[in-house]
């Protein structure tokens, strides 16, 4: 099974913050995974030629199971609330995709809080630190059914701001920690590989820098797996849009036996 995450920038090209829809097509064609964990995935959105890029990305693979789930209702940046589920279908909305080339038995939505006040955060070339409101996450997860039987598949994207990222991981794998299947969890989680190990309990299934685009310095992107689960090859990928590279993953999924 080959699987990959990629914050996809809305599909912008970052030299210039363009929305290149030809460049993202071409991108999910060039990642050729069978389950793809998208974020920053717009739907309805004025900056994205008011396109669905999650129906884009499932034409582009050739996967027929697909979820596009809100974390934001209207435009980020300029007017948003809190994503509840109950939006129309054709409501301008800003948050993560799974999709699959296998069949999907079940899917579930989780939702994580955001730091529920404005918080301090110094930016680069800023003198003074500034209040920032942090927006609502989100995870989905789906019970992929695969050759060798069936695996919980988790795409997130976690919140920027270190001690509140932490939490929404706690949470996530609180709903998750049931689960008797093997686990694979995917996303930009918005902190290092020993921090998500740790926080998680999984073990890492690739090693790559992902972040920045140009020169990668470091890993925010994240697939990780526990129970009948190996990783075989992994690379960090970079394609014609984002400021991330996408990271793939070949995974052995093991079969249980009777």
């Amino acid at each position: 099974m080959r699987v990959a995450t990629f914050n996809i920038l809305n599909g912008r090209v970052p030299t210039d913050q363009h929305v290149d829809l030809d460049g993202f097509r071409s991108a999910i064609r060039h990642l050729d995974v069978d389950v793809l964990a998208l974020q920053e995935v717009d739907h309805n959105q004025h900056r994205s030629d008011h396109a669905d890029l999650t129906a884009i990305a499932a034409e582009a693979m050739g996967a027929p199971e697909h979820r596009f789930v809100a974390a934001l209702s209207g435009s980020p940046g300029a007017t948003w609330i809190a994503a509840t589920g109950e939006e129309h279908p054709d409501a301008a909305a800003y948050g993560i995709a799974l999709l699959s080339r296998f069949p999907v038995r079940g899917w579930r939505v989780v939702r994580l809080a955001p730091v529920p006040v404005r918080v301090p955060m110094k930016f680069r070339g800023r003198l003074r630190p500034e209040l920032v409101r942090d927006e609502p996450r989100v995870a989905v997860v789906a019970d992929v059914e695969t050759q060798a039987g069936v695996v919980t598949v988790v795409n997130t994207h976690l919140s920027f701001i270190d001690w509140w990222n932490g939490r929404q991981l706690r949470r996530l794998m609180a709903d998750v920690a049931d689960d008797g299947q093997p686990l694979v969890l995917m996303g930009d989680l918005n902190m290092g590989p020993a921090r998500a190990t740790r926080i998680t309990g999984l073990r890492a299934a690739a090693s790559e820098p992902t972040f920045p685009v140009d020169d990668p310095q470091q890993q925010i992107d994240h697939v990780l797996v526990r129970g009948a689960v190996r990783a075989a090859a992994s690379a960090a990928v970079r394609l014609p849009v984002s400021d991330h590279r996408a990271l793939t993953v070949e995974l052995n999924v093991m079969r249980e036996p009777a």
